[in-house]
């Protein structure tokens, strides 16, 4: 298989995800009814935040599976990949679709322990890979502390 079509089959997946995701479990009244902290940014800048992470996502996990394809010991790092995956996309439906913040809170907080195990096993093969996760890693410490603090509020 061309590791072109495994690219385009990556940045399909996770775009496609995401956006499937976003369009299905769009915030609605209830969000917008929320009290929110001072720190909560405008709506308008999840979408552009999350459309380059997703590109980042999709490279680390197609770097992921070339290095597996090449003989690299990457299984664990491709099984961290796909839980941070889901992980990631069960947060909506958690947060906007059963509107349980707690919950949504424990989900993103697995998220971020699944990434920083993630960027730990990624920075002893793959240096780009490391660097690529990291905006990742500080967008969702800041969608944790904006979770927990809707939480609390509500």
């Amino acid at each position: 298989m061309s590791v072109w079509v495994v690219r385009l089959a990556f940045l399909v997946l996770v775009m496609g995800g995401g956006i499937l995701i976003g369009t299905t479990t769009a915030p609605g009244s209830w969000y917008a009814d929320l009290n929110k902290p001072f720190f909560n940014p405008p709506n308008w800048i999840f979408g552009p935040v999350w459309t380059v992470l997703y590109v980042l996502i999709a490279m680390v996990g197609w770097r992921q599976f070339e290095g597996r394809r090449s003989g690299a010991e990457t299984g664990a790092v491709m099984r961290l990949w796909w839980a941070q995956l889901g992980l990631n996309f069960l947060w909506s439906p958690a947060f906007f679709v059963m509107k349980l913040p707690w919950l949504a809170l424990i989900v993103i907080g697995a998220l971020w322990v699944v990434l920083v195990f993630l960027i730990r096993s990624t920075a002893r093969t793959d240096q780009v890979s490391t660097w690529a996760l990291l905006p990742y890693l500080a967008w969702v410490s800041f969608a944790l502390l904006l979770n927990l603090s809707i939480a609390v509020l509500n």
